[in-house]
């Protein structure tokens, strides 16, 4: 299948993409997201507040190891991680439901710069100083009676989104 190892993926090109978790309660997305992340050669994944971090035996079922190839870092606060990324000139964007967002079809990420998109917890959503701090919304539309995804659903969409323009 030609896949990478571990210490090719760290030599590899990555996506410059940054996605932060905002007191994400569950360790099954927290995997899946660092699953994902793996899958599109994402630049890290910075875990904030409750989020779990690895090692732990429940972020690995749905990770499959994908945490020891994906880079991460914790921050104690999203506020914190998102100083971090504007100090490195990153285009920072909450993925959220919200006056004036922009839909993600709208969105066409530009190839020469560095994004960070913000998922939130699984409940409340982004914490709103992280919304107000950041460059915008971006919102995935929904068509149905419910409005929320699950956030490892989230983060795949979102992914792809900015995965796409690389290929």
């Amino acid at each position: 299948m030609q896949r990478l190892s571990v210490e090719e993926f760290k030599e590899a090109d990555k996506l410059p993409l940054i996605v932060v978790l905002d007191d994400v309660r569950s360790m099954h997305n927290v995997g899946s997201v660092f699953r994902t992340g793996d899958a599109f050669r994402i630049e890290a994944v910075y875990l904030c507040g409750i989020t779990s971090t690895p090692p732990m035996a429940e972020i690995h079922k749905t990770a499959l190891g994908a945490e020891d190839s994906v880079n991460w870092k914790y921050f104690p606060t999203a506020m914190e991680a998102l100083e971090a990324l504007k100090t490195e000139s990153y285009e920072i964007y909450a993925i959220e439901q919200a006056h004036g967002s922009t839909m993600l079809q709208d969105f066409k990420p530009e190839t020469d710069r560095k994004y960070a998109v913000i998922l939130g917890n699984e409940v409340k959503g982004v914490h709103q100083e992280v919304v107000d701090a950041c460059d915008g919304c971006l919102e995935i539309p929904q068509f149905g009676t419910k409005h929320s995804m699950n956030v490892s659903v989230t983060g795949g969409i979102v992914i792809w989104h900015f995965a796409k323009t690389k290929l």
